[in-house]
């Protein structure tokens, strides 16, 4: 009674028309469709059939053990995985329970590949410093996971506006730019004056005591001088990535 790897609520019900189920199991198996109780957490099950993508975990201020057994749950139901913001010690729980999963300790991911349809077209993901690499990697990975192929372009802020400057065709080959960077976060409005696609601003954590953990280019980029740019919340590569991804697939 599966469908693309979850419970199909129709064939829960024909089974119990057709006396294959008791009106219990049927009950059980429809909640199950739905959602899953896990003890600590409850999964939301039927977020792929309402959004296109399933629940997504957030590693952040969880322990290893509820990390584990969230991305242990999700797993079972034959699709891919994505866990954010993962520690190394949850990391570990999770490859020691899930063949297959995969640790990338510098965005702080560990995910489980599903079967994705391609997108047509290519995401830019840009950074300014080397710095800026692992909220980029975080939308890059989220980008892949999610079925796109990413073009990383690194290291090329504007203290050296020559190096992005000899990007400029990579970038616009690009379907969705994202670009990463702290201190005054200048970049994003750079490439938004050289490219006609939509550009995913992410600012980060990265810089001196002035650039106030982020805020400072979260500033600058909500200012920014240039058409076409939006902008995430500080350090948030996840949600760059995942709307990179719903504009690649429009």
């Amino acid at each position: 009674m599966s469908k693309e790897g979850r419970t199909d609520p129709r064939a829960v019900l024909e089974a119990y028309r057709a006396g294959r189920l008791s009106l219990e199991d049927a009950v059980s198996a429809v909640d199950g469709c739905y959602f899953q109780d896990i003890g600590h957490t409850t999964l939301d099950h039927d977020r792929h059939r309402r959004t296109g993508t399933g629940e997504v975990i957030y590693g952040g201020h969880k322990t290893p053990e509820q990390i584990r057994d969230a991305f242990v749950a999700l797993a079972a139901r034959g699709n891919g995985v994505l866990a954010t913001r993962v520690g190394l010690e949850a990391a570990a729980l999770v490859l020691e329970a899930v063949p297959g999963a995969e640790h990338h300790p510098n965005a702080r991911i560990v995910m489980l590949r599903g079967e994705r349809e391609p997108a047509a077209h290519t995401i830019a993901v840009v950074t300014a410093g080397t710095s800026d690499l692992p909220v980029a990697e975080e939308a890059a990975l989220t980008c892949e996971f999610l079925g796109n192929t990413v073009k990383r372009i690194s290291d090329v802020g504007v203290a050296g506006i020559h190096r992005i400057l000899s990007r400029a065709e990579e970038l616009r080959r690009a379907r969705v730019v994202i670009v990463v960077a702290g201190m005054e976060g200048a970049l994003p409005s750079v490439v938004g004056g050289l490219v006609d696609k939509p550009v995913i601003a992410v600012p980060t954590s990265v810089g001196y005591g002035a650039a106030f953990g982020g805020i400072a280019a979260l500033l600058g980029m909500l200012n920014s001088c240039a058409s076409g740019v939006s902008v995430v919340n500080i350090d948030n590569g996840f949600g760059a990535g995942f709307l990179a991804s719903r504009i690649n697939r429009l």
